[in-house]
């Protein structure tokens, strides 16, 4: 029996503008088996919000499914969220992208009072019972400030995110690249990536830097 640690990790799509931030989303799968670790990669099966042109930022008139397009970065290796098994995972993390905002929440026409899909809360929070890292990278701590409420967590120096962040009862601490702010009483792990003003090489040293903290915890 393999003693490797394995993550689950959950896009949203993908595409920086409607689904999961590529870079992110590579960079995370990338540290993971770096750092001697394996992973399993879900997303929901559910319709994306819209699809963005990502050329020229216009809306475009078709539909897209995020497990679908989540599907090119996992090489259609990846399953639906509804098979996760938190018993089976050491840990869970988050790639940015307003997917995160917009298809795995309604975080980006809603802020503080948005909704989270029932399948991403669910996973957070089964993690969460059972003290189990998670992570996030970018604008997906959102989405723990919103299903746990007093948890300590980082989007960068962000002042309007940061200021919802607390509005919902949670503690935003701010941070730079490759910095990775631990709750150590949730078990939570976040690092802000593309909330700065980033290159790849920032995003590949922060998912790097969120993976090996993380690992240190399980």
């Amino acid at each position: 029996m393999s003693d490797k640690k394995k993550f689950a990790v959950i896009l949203s799509g993908c595409g920086v503008s409607d689904g999961a931030e590529i870079h992110e989303a590579v960079m995370t799968l990338y540290a993971i088996a770096k750092h001697g670790a394996t992973y399993d990669i879900f997303a929901p099966n559910i319709k994306q919000h819209h699809v963005i042109n990502h050329l020229d930022g216009s809306v475009m008139n078709e539909t897209r499914n995020v497990l679908i397009e989540s599907a090119r970065i996992a090489r259609g290796n990846i399953k639906p969220l509804n098979e996760f098994n938190p018993s089976l995972f050491d840990a869970l993390i988050f790639p940015g992208g307003f997917g995160v905002a917009k298809n795995l929440s309604t975080w980006a026409f809603d802020g503080p009072n948005c909704t989270v899909n029932p399948q991403v809360e669910g996973a957070i929070r089964a993690m969460h019972k059972l003290h189990k890292p998670i992570g996030g990278l970018c604008i997906s701590p959102v989405l723990f400030a919103k299903v746990l409420g007093n948890v300590t967590v980082t989007i960068g120096r962000d002042a309007s995110t940061a200021q919802a962040i607390e509005n919902l009862g949670a503690k935003h601490l701010q941070a730079g690249h490759a910095q990775v702010v631990v709750d150590e009483k949730n078990m939570l792990f976040t690092t802000p990536c593309y909330m700065l003003d980033a290159n790849i090489v920032d995003i590949s040293n922060g998912a790097k830097a969120i993976v090996s903290e993380i690992l240190k915890w399980i």
